[in-house]
């Protein structure tokens, strides 16, 4: 995942804005049923965002969080002590059979190497009759929170985007899941609405080379930079904006 080699802090100005509010719809999907006592995974944990709502609502000694990133593995070890954090990718999840009453992953599916086999760890460190739960930006559908953004890059560069990422539009969460071998899966849509006071509290970090989104801007030369954010601050002008985002969310039975 070398879009995610950066400082912790800068994934919490890119997209821990719209994932913390996120976190607490997903949550709601991703425990409903579970066992209250049962501990809990998240997969792709980056700095903390989901294990934070599921430390408060679980209990943290409860959770166990995995990431690739070691800076986000470090980032959420210290801001949740008791949880259990280490560094490992979906695929080759460092816990044994049936050890979870949920796995939740946010965010996640659309880049990880394999997401079939992803989803299928999840739901072998999953007990029988538990969870697996994942949520994406509805990228296909040109709904997700940098849908925006990615709008006005597509008018010089058709082809840029993170629309054919897996998992990103209506039915492909509930196609890989099915693969994995998740029963009864049930796919719905959650809405984040944001609001910003200026263009710039909108725009900045974007230039912080956080995924595919940032690495694009950084692939540009500066001239090609500046015309772009000229091309975005036309489009929606100074602010205040509001952006409202919709994520596909699937969660199923092992």
């Amino acid at each position: 995942m070398a879009y995610f080699d950066v400082a912790a802090e800068a994934y919490v100005q890119f997209m821990g804005r719209f994932s913390l509010p996120l976190a607490e719809q997903f949550a709601d999907v991703g425990l409903a049923g579970v066992d209250p006592s049962a501990r809990i995974l998240d997969v792709g944990c980056g700095p903390g965002m989901l294990t934070g709502t599921l430390a408060k609502r679980c209990g943290e000694a409860a959770v166990s969080a995995v990431d690739p990133s070691e800076p986000f593995v470090a980032a959420t070890a210290a801001s949740y002590p008791m949880a259990d954090v280490r560094r490992a990718s979906a695929e080759e999840l460092p816990f044994a059979d049936d050890t979870f009453g949920a796995a939740l992953a946010q965010l996640v599916v659309h880049f990880m190497r394999e997401p079939v086999r992803g989803v299928q760890e999840m739901a072998r460190v999953t007990e029988p009759g538990g969870r697996v739960s994942a949520c994406v930006w509805d990228h296909g559908g040109e709904r997700g929170a940098l849908s925006p953004y990615w709008k006005v890059v597509r008018r010089y560069d058709h082809g840029a985007g993170e629309g054919a990422l897996a998992g990103s539009w209506a039915g492909d969460l509930t196609r890989i899941f099915t693969e994995a071998g998740v029963r009864d899966v049930v796919e719905t849509e959650l809405i984040v609405t944001l609001d910003f006071a200026t263009f710039e509290e909108w725009w900045r970090p974007f230039t912080l080379a956080v995924g595919p989104a940032g690495a694009y801007f950084h692939s540009l030369n500066k001239i090609e930079q500046a015309g772009l954010v000229d091309a975005l601050r036309e489009e929606y002008g100074d602010g205040p904006m509001t952006v409202q985002a919709a994520a596909w969310t699937a969660t199923g039975v092992v």
